[in-house]
């Protein structure tokens, strides 16, 4: 019997609701630890196999690294050039509960992955090797964008602000709530959409 069925139907990814430059790293490190495990202790065939006329967890574990990756250099940026580039934050940031409600929002009127979503891939001939090469990609992004998230501090981190494609220009605190959370989320999908007894 693998893992991920004795998993509770309950809510597994959620993080709370972290603040702090520290909790976020914290929260996306924690997040990406508990979903490999996750990931791994499906079936090799139910890691590649679509949920229904869903992704499949795979392409889950892609778009998640696809849509992170860019956050990784423009955090080494200077907070000058991203002032320059992106225009000041004047507003200050939301708390990590009003960008989930947010970002909510957006996908309830019809918000997609659009240039993020995972690009089409053959069936691999090495499944094991292939499910590791993804959760690998996945984690070590995830790990540069703790480790860039936490060479901010806190009131630079309200002051400088990233491009989002769906939800505009959010200051860095955000674009690392929405990191968090967006992790959680597409986790929580391929939990919830895992048939139970698996």
């Amino acid at each position: 019997m693998s893992d991920a069925s004795v998993v509770s139907r309950e809510a597994m990814f959620e993080p709370g609701e972290p603040r702090t430059l520290d909790e976020l790293a914290h929260a996306l490190r924690a997040l990406t630890t508990q979903g490999r495990g996750f990931l791994e202790a499906l079936p090799v065939e139910a890691f590649f196999a679509p949920q229904g006329a869903k992704w499949s967890p795979a392409e889950h574990a892609r778009h998640l690294r696809r849509s992170s990756a860019p956050l990784v250099p423009a955090l080494r940026l200077p907070g000058f050039l991203l002032r320059a580039l992106f225009g000041p934050s004047r507003r200050g940031s939301r708390t990590y509960a009003r960008l989930r409600a947010d970002y909510r929002d957006v996908l309830a009127a019809g918000g997609q992955a659009g240039r993020f979503a995972p690009s089409p891939e053959a069936a691999p001939r090495e499944p094991e090797a292939r499910r590791r090469a993804i959760l690998d990609a996945w984690q070590r992004t995830n790990a540069a964008l703790a480790g860039g998230v936490l060479s901010w501090d806190e009131a630079r981190a309200d002051r400088v602000r990233l491009p989002h494609p769906l939800l505009g220009p959010l200051t860095l605190r955000e674009m690392a709530a929405f990191s968090v959370y967006h992790s959680a989320h597409h986790l929580e999908l391929v939990r919830q959409r895992v048939p139970f007894g698996l």
